[in-house]
């Protein structure tokens, strides 16, 4: 038996509906640190614009596609948003999607 690591079954992780179609689980992460999934149904859009602190976003599609602006972005591609970026995701196909933020000072959640 090996010690001192967890595994988390991202499906059964307690869902949070964040729109119509849109869906996150927050997974177990290190302090400082905001790990999380997004499963996004077909046709659906993130309900507003997702608005980036001082350390930006980073995203790795895992299943289908998602639409930032004008491009469509893969499973297997990975994603930075910058700092203090702005967007609004949407899919045509679904997606799902796992997110990395550092937490802020002022966001110690």
């Amino acid at each position: 038996m090996i010690a001192g690591f967890d595994v988390v079954d991202v499906d059964a992780a307690p869902q949070i509906q964040v729109g119509p179609g849109c869906v996150r689980r927050d997974l177990p992460s290190r302090s400082g640190v905001r790990i999380w999934i997004v499963d996004m149904a077909a046709g659906s859009e993130w309900p507003r614009v997702d608005i980036h602190d001082s350390h930006g976003e980073d995203i790795f599609v895992v299943l289908g596609e998602l639409i930032e602006g004008d491009r469509t972005i893969t499973a297997g591609r990975f994603v930075q948003f910058a700092p203090h970026s702005q967007h609004r995701p949407r899919t045509l196909t679904g997606v799902r999607l796992f997110g990395f933020n550092l937490r802020s000072p002022e966001d110690p959640s």
